[in-house]
């Protein structure tokens, strides 16, 4: 249970996190995904489904960081 809540959230508030602080959303996106991987290298990801709702919740950071980096443009 604690495994699949993680994987619903963090990914997608990491990819929002690196995006801010790298101000780029590509940037975010691969430094998690890079974390990701590592973690799945090392063993942690033990299930299929695990990497499916890991990969969605990089789609809806990534998503939800460019909605972010566009409301910062538009209001500098």
């Amino acid at each position: 249970m604690i495994k699949l809540l993680s994987a619903l959230f963090l990914p997608c508030l990491l990819v929002m996190l690196f995006s801010r602080v790298t101000y780029n959303r590509y940037v975010g996106l691969g430094l998690t995904v890079a974390l990701i991987a590592a973690s799945a290298y090392k063993g942690y990801t033990h299930a299929w489904w695990l990497v499916i709702v890991d990969a969605l919740s990089l789609t809806v950071g990534f998503y939800l960081s460019t909605r972010m980096m566009n409301r910062t443009m538009k209001s500098a």
